[in-house]
């Protein structure tokens, strides 16, 4: 072989990428090897192959199988100020940028996202999911994020892209005013929210995303529990039901553990029925105040029999009934409620009322 078909040889023939390690640009290993014009170009799908002259992005070519000459290669004909039919080699790189579409990115928040919310105040919420991206202009996506790398994977930018996401997020939920305990129910409407959002971002980039999901929006700790709290004060409902079922579980739980429950089911179930003591005594209270002041509008429309009776109750004597005046004469009533007084009592027994 001689030194002339050695030099041919070294001229780069056929320019191509096999794309099978999952990267976005893959910068194609001219060196110092110089491309044969009259080279052959395979683009395939979901690819497309940028030719780069002194850092300058040149031509851009899409999927298809190309023979190079000036006549495809107009900017790159242009820059290196080849007259029309050169054919001599020529040095230029060229990479393939995949345009497919990348999916399963994560993105999330590194810090919590301090919203102010109508009901709890001011919260922090925590939230992730993932997102989907594809580049929409290899040329921009070039020259704004790759740089001169050999090889490039969609993890290279996703800390940058994270950011982007996180903040048009954030900004999203305080825009919205969507009630912290409503958020679970609104993860599709706000995903598609978002992916409008950023939508301009990305393309400045020379990017589309395609998707992005919000799979988890999560509240601190104490705001949940407020939510639980408030839960079960509607689940609880009726009052009276409740410490009703409250008793039974307090008493299927003493007969389950009657060894180690014992102690502790009875001070439960002395606090639940004190409980419900104290709560239907206030009711009954309020039923006797409210029959003592109709009582009273009556008495106010009587004749003198009926006021002289009020001033003796008011007094602590009541009238003594016909019939029975001996026994009724020494009894005494309450000045709140009218109810009769024991013998020597310092408390009404039914409403309670200091004597």
């Amino acid at each position: 072989m001689g030194i002339f078909d050695f030099i041919k040889g070294q001229f780069i023939e056929v320019i191509e990428w096999l794309d099978d390690t999952g990267s976005m640009v893959y910068r194609f290993p001219v060196y110092d090897n110089a491309i044969k014009m009259g080279a052959k170009l395979v683009v395939r799908e979901s690819q497309a192959a940028v030719f780069v002259n002194e850092g300058q992005i040149a031509d851009v070519f899409g999927p298809g199988t190309y023979t190079l000459s000036t006549q495809n290669m107009p900017v790159l004909t242009a820059l290196k100020s080849w007259k029309y039919g050169f054919n001599s080699p020529f040095k230029a790189d060229v990479y393939f940028v995949s345009t497919r579409n990348f999916t399963q990115l994560k993105w999330g928040t590194t810090n919590p996202v301090i919203m102010r919310d109508a009901e709890f105040g001011i919260v922090r919420l925590r939230g992730f999911g993932n997102y989907a991206l594809k580049v929409n202009d290899p040329a921009v996506f070039l020259k704004e994020i790759f740089g001169t790398q050999q090889d490039f994977s969609a993890e290279n930018v996703a800390g940058y892209l994270k950011s982007v996401i996180v903040s048009g997020v954030s900004d999203l939920l305080g825009e919205s005013k969507i009630p912290v305990i409503d958020l679970a129910a609104s993860y599709d409407e706000l995903s598609r929210a978002a992916t409008d959002k950023l939508q301009s971002h990305f393309m400045a980039m020379g990017l589309w995303l395609t998707a992005l999901t919000i799979e988890n929006l999560s509240l601190p700790e104490e705001v949940e529990k407020a939510i639980d709290r408030r839960s079960s004060m509607g689940v609880v409902g009726n009052l009276d039901q409740y410490m009703k079922y409250q008793t039974a579980e307090a008493l299927r739980e003493a007969a389950n553990n009657p060894a180690d429950g014992a102690a502790g089911t009875g001070i439960g179930l002395g606090a639940g029925m004190a409980m419900g003591q104290a709560m239907s005594q206030m009711m009954r209270q309020g039923e006797q105040q409210q029959a003592a002041g109709n009582a009273g509008g009556q008495v106010s429309g009587s004749d003198a029999t009926g006021a002289s009776e009020r001033a003796a109750q008011v007094g602590g004597a009541a009238p003594a009934p016909a019939g029975d005046g001996g026994a009724a004469a020494g009894k005494k009533f309450c000045s709140e409620c009218g109810q009769p007084l024991a013998p020597g009592a310092k408390f009404c027994s039914s409403c309670g009322t200091k004597v």
